[in-house]
This record gives C-alpha cells, structure tokens and sequence, in this order.
C-alpha cells in the first residue's frame, strides 16, 4: 500500500451496508472455510436479520469499515451495548463500581460476537494491509468512543497476537480461561482415551455407555443433511435451556432459519432421537481448525447424555477431521475431567476516565495473577497420564 494514501473510517448500522465479498475479504473467508465462521458476514447478518441483535436487544451495531482509496482494508464487529449481558467475560464488578461512584457505565462499545465465547480475530484485515488496517481500527473505535461519550470500549475473545499489539498500544488487557481440548495427534477416540489415566479412561467409558443406553439413537450432521426439521426440534432444545440459563433466549427462531439458509456447511448438529421422536441436541459451529460447541438443550433428561452430545461426540469428531481443537463454550470446570484442559483467553479495554482505568488496571494485574494460578493447579489435576521420575505411567 501506498504509505501516503489517506484511510477513511466509516460506521455502519447494520452488516445490510457492506456487500458480504467486501467484508469476508477482510475476515479471512477467501473461499475456503474460514478459521472461524463468527465474524463472517453470513453470521453476523444472521444475527440482525434475525432480530437477535439490533433495537430492544442491547447490542446496536455499530461496525467499523477502513477503506484505502475506496478498497475496504480492515473491518471490525462493534456494537452499543446498553447491559453486559451475552458476553461472557463479564465486567459487572465494573460497572458497579463505577455508578456507585457517581458514573454512567452503559452504554459501552463493545468489538465482540454476540453470544459466542469463542476466540477470534477483531481486527479483520485484508491480506497485505495488516498492519495499516489494525492501526486504523484502532483510532477509529477510540475516536467513535470519545465523540459518543461511553465509558469505554472492549475488545473481547481476541486472538493472543492482537493482545499484545493492543498491550503495547497501550490498551488494558485481560486474561480468563475456558476449557478446551487439544488433538495430540490421535488416530480414534480410543487413542485419546489411551492418553488418560486408568481412572479417567474407565470414568468416560462408564459415561459413555449410560449415555447409549438411553435407549435411542445419535446422529451428527452438517450440510446437505440438516433439513428444517432438525432445527424445529433444536429449537425446542435452545429454548428450554435458554429459559432456565438467562430467563429467555438471546437468539430468535428465525436465527435458525438463516444458519439453515447459509451456513449448513458451518454447522454440526448433534441429535439424540428415542422412539421416532428427537429428545435432546447440541450446535456446534465447524472452523478451520476447530470445532466450537455453541448449545445445548433436551426435552427429555438422561443420564450423561449432555456430557455424550456436547463433549465426547465432538472430540470424536474433530479426531475424525483433524481438527487442532474442540472449544467448549465458556465456564465448567467439569470438562477437564473430560479432556478439557484449561486455556487462556484475552480481551482488551480502554477505559475513558483515567482514574477509573488506574483501578480498573489494578484488578487486572491481580486477576491475571489468579487466573495463571488457577490454570497451574488445575492443569497439575487433568486427566492425562503423568509418571512420577522413574517410574511408568499407567
């Protein structure tokens, strides 16, 4: 590029003001399957078309577009949020503490994919103009923050380059952790068992046939195979743990009509089906090297038939396709038992008023120091075999 072409910044209110080959070029879609399907433009617009996001739901868009001489060079996912809610690295404390102070927390900007805990790129970049394009974003969601007076901006679920490049741009970054599985390379399912201790190796046998002997079938598919009815039944999953999770389902029934239009490709269902009648599913999202569980939900209750659908069939079938990993989804720390180990994840922050940062910087420092803590103590307590000097493992 040009060192002395001008970059221009301009704000969308909705993924419909950007043609999707414009924004896929710079989220890394390039007519392979990309390395996540979350900030696609088929997604995100899923997302408002649907009515998932956008007015009443407290996650207004506000996208960001750099454009070179009128060629879009850098997109980043942004929305007004009015609440903290769908996010999943939670900053409640915060906001807490800062209208006890006197502040007005909400609304905030947040570089985000609503609902979906899963690490990603923000800073979408077409090839060539990394750097030039991150550097526009980021003055662009700085200057949209300080002209809209929120405050504060959060990029949250970034990829750990970014983290450092925003670190040292001088952003707060953050660091929590979820539970995610690893392929070390396994030939089947029995492979991976092999590489667990006795124990655990007996436990998720023992799982897996209660799970099987629910008295039915299960089924995975993606692509040509989900037809509409698939999803009439996911839905009914969707709904039942929506309700019980956050009181009501953050996505609409017509978010499934669209995944079903545009993103069968990206999609594997997992479905339990007992007496002719589909009783229980979970929604994974296929990337490029990983399988992301997404949700869950059942109409009737089983045993360990939710550990079956959401953790076992998935590493099953990323060992299948090769895939590096299988993330989770956020919280439990009932999945390393599993396989799951635990992962760092990063966002970063800026927050409008100096003082407020100065504390806000402070907390991060010590949970960040918690947080490795934690990841050391309970990667010592995985499932994998370990052999003391010496000696040989089971």
């Amino acid at each position: 590029m040009d060192g002395g072409a001008s970059i221009e910044i301009t704000v969308l209110g909705g993924l419909g003001e950007i043609a999707p080959a414009e924004w896929d070029a710079c989220a890394g879609d390039g007519g392979v399957r990309p390395v996540d399907p979350f900030t696609t433009h088929r997604f995100l617009s899923a997302l408002e078309a649907s009515g998932s996001v956008g007015r009443g739901s407290g996650w207004m868009p506000r996208h960001l577009v750099a454009r070179a001489e009128g060629l879009p060079i850098a997109v980043m996912p942004l929305y007004a949020k009015s609440h903290s809610q769908g996010e999943y690295i939670f900053d409640h404390n915060w906001a807490h503490a800062w209208e006890r102070a006197g502040g007005r927390y909400y609304p905030k900007l947040q570089s985000a994919v609503p609902f979906t805990p899963a690490t990603g790129r923000r800073f979408l970049t077409r090839p060539g103009f990394e750097a030039e394009g991150r550097a526009a974003l980021l003055q662009g969601a700085l200057t949209l923050a300080e002209r809209t007076k929120v405050s504060g901006w959060h990029m949250t679920f970034c990829t750990e380059a970014e983290r450092a490049w925003g670190e040292a741009a001088g952003l707060l970054a953050r660091t929590t952790q979820q539970f995610h599985w690893q392929n070390r390379g396994y030939a089947d399912f029995g492979d991976f068992l092999a590489d667990l201790s006795s124990r655990k190796r007996k436990a998720i046998r023992k799982e897996r046939e209660r799970a099987h002997a629910f008295g039915g079938d299960i089924v995975r598919l993606t692509g040509a195979a989900i037809e509409p009815a698939h999803w009439d039944a996911f839905w009914r999953f969707y709904q039942d743990t929506g309700s019980r999770k956050w009181g009501h389902p953050y996505l609409t029934r017509t978010f499934f009509d669209r995944v079903q239009e545009t993103m069968r490709d990206d999609a594997l269902l997992v479905l339990a089906r007992r007496g002719g009648r589909w009783v229980a599913g979970a929604l994974n999202f296929i990337g490029r090297d990983a399988l992301y569980g997404r949700y869950w939900g059942c109409v009737e209750d089983h045993p360990c038939l939710h550990f079956e659908l959401c953790y076992y069939q998935a590493i099953d079938w990323a060992i299948a396709h090769r895939l590096a990993r299988v993330e989770a989804g956020a919280q439990g720390e009932h999945k390393l038992a599993r396989g799951y180990v635990p992962t760092p994840i990063h966002s970063l922050h800026w927050i409008a008023d100096a003082g407020f940062a100065r504390a806000v910087a402070q907390y991060l420092e010590a949970e960040a120091r918690a947080v490795d803590e934690e990841i050391e103590v309970l990667t010592a307590y995985g499932p994998f075999r370990r052999a003391p000097a010496g000696t040989q493992a089971d």
